[in-house]
């Protein structure tokens, strides 16, 4: 079976990569059912962050974590509970270091059953060919983090979305030359799967 990986990278923290996500989700699974994986790196206890705040740094250890099933990965107002709640057939969550990265979303790819995937995260894009990559952006956001140039700068990413009205300053912002969406509706039906993933 050919895995159909739609990538949601973002430009930087908070433009909306989650809700997009999830909004996808509620588009494209009338017709076939997506699975969803969500990647989040970690770290042992070095940024110096509230333990509260940081909270994934008890879960790491010499491997990537994968966990999958509703059991293992609904909570409600968590990103994970919200692909549930969007009709998720299955989510994976892949909490890894920076240096597991690759083997975590190779796990986790491994876990899918369906023929088609939304993963949340800009960093996987380093590893892996998307079928179709997706980069949220938003227009208080005009600092685009490394991860997200390098994926611009090797045409990694086949489509930019945002919510807002972009000024000049941002769609000049190494941007210039993709599509772009405003409507998820729009963006679902725009999809084409070039690329073998």
């Amino acid at each position: 079976m050919d895995l159909r990986i739609v990538v949601i990278a973002g430009a930087a923290s908070n433009t909306g990569k989650t809700t997009l996500l999830c909004e996808l989700l509620r588009e494209l699974s009338c017709d076939e059912p997506w699975e969803a994986i969500k990647l989040t790196r970690g770290h042992h206890r070095s940024c110096g962050k509230d333990p509260h705040a940081c909270c994934v740094g008890d879960l790491l250890s010499d491997h990537p974590m994968i966990r999958s099933g509703r059991e293992s990965t609904w909570v409600f107002g968590k990103d994970t509970g919200r692909y549930w709640d969007a009709g998720a057939a299955n989510v994976h969550w892949v909490i890894a270091t920076d240096d597991q990265v690759e083997a975590g979303i190779r796990e986790a790819l491994h876990k899918v059953r369906s023929r088609c995937v939304l993963v949340e995260g800009t960093s996987l894009l380093k590893y892996f060919t998307a079928s179709f990559a997706v980069l949220a952006v938003r227009a208080d956001k005009t600092q685009i983090k490394p991860s997200a140039r390098i994926a611009l700068s090797k045409g990694l990413i086949d489509v930019v979305y945002s919510r807002d009205e972009l000024d000049q300053d941002v769609a000049q912002g190494a941007i210039t030359g993709l599509p772009l969406y405003r409507e998820k509706t729009c963006l679902a039906s725009s999809m084409q799967f070039d690329r073998p993933s």
